[in-house]
């Protein structure tokens, strides 16, 4: 696609042992990338959309670093799993523009996120490693060297929301783990 407005690219994609990557959303692309992009009317901050081409499953992103090998993208693991992907498999790029978020719901895989001493404060500071959010997404958070896994179950007042600058009213939905009355839950939090 040859659009002065959009960027769109296929790339073989990757996951690497960089010990950041994972506590967030960024991939890291290659310099050639970063020319095109910045040749483009684009919206900033850069956030894109992911497509894996085999399943039509898509998340969104933003962009660590320009310092991938040619033709190839590195993603943390739980973008890879979210969509379907392999190591080495193809991966189509493109630009995106979303709107601010406003309102995320969220669903831990575990009650222990919500029984951590301030969930929601922890959660703020999580989510500053975020560009963006999709609903249907499982995010993984780590805290304490454990991985928590969280599903977006809403979010507001899009599909997808940047969660860049933005103050986000967020809800828990009972943790997938969790035998209480829901009741119960809400008051602990």
């Amino acid at each position: 696609m040859d659009n002065h407005d959009s960027y769109e690219q296929h790339y073989f994609c990757h996951h690497t042992d960089m010990p950041n990557l994972d506590n967030g959303d960024k991939i890291i692309m290659p310099l050639s990338s970063l020319d095109r992009l910045t040749s483009l009317k684009i919206d900033y901050p850069m956030l894109l959309e992911t497509l894996n081409p085999k399943t039509g499953r898509v998340s969104h992103c933003g962009v660590l670093e320009f310092t991938a090998e040619e033709g190839n993208i590195y993603t943390p693991r739980w973008m890879m799993k979210n969509m379907g992907l392999e190591e080495g498999d193809v991966v189509l790029i493109k630009s995106a523009s979303l709107p601010k978020g406003t309102y995320i719901k969220l669903q831990p895989h575990k009650k222990e996120f919500v029984e951590l001493s301030n969930p929601k404060a922890l959660l703020e500071a999580k989510l500053r490693n975020f560009s963006c959010l999709s609903t249907s997404d499982t995010i993984m958070l780590m805290h304490n060297n454990k991985k928590f896994y969280i599903d977006v179950v809403q979010t507001k007042p899009g599909f997808v929301i940047s969660v860049i600058e933005t103050d986000c009213e967020v809800d828990f939905a009972i943790p997938l783990d969790c035998t209480e009355p829901e009741n119960q839950f809400d008051r602990r939090l």
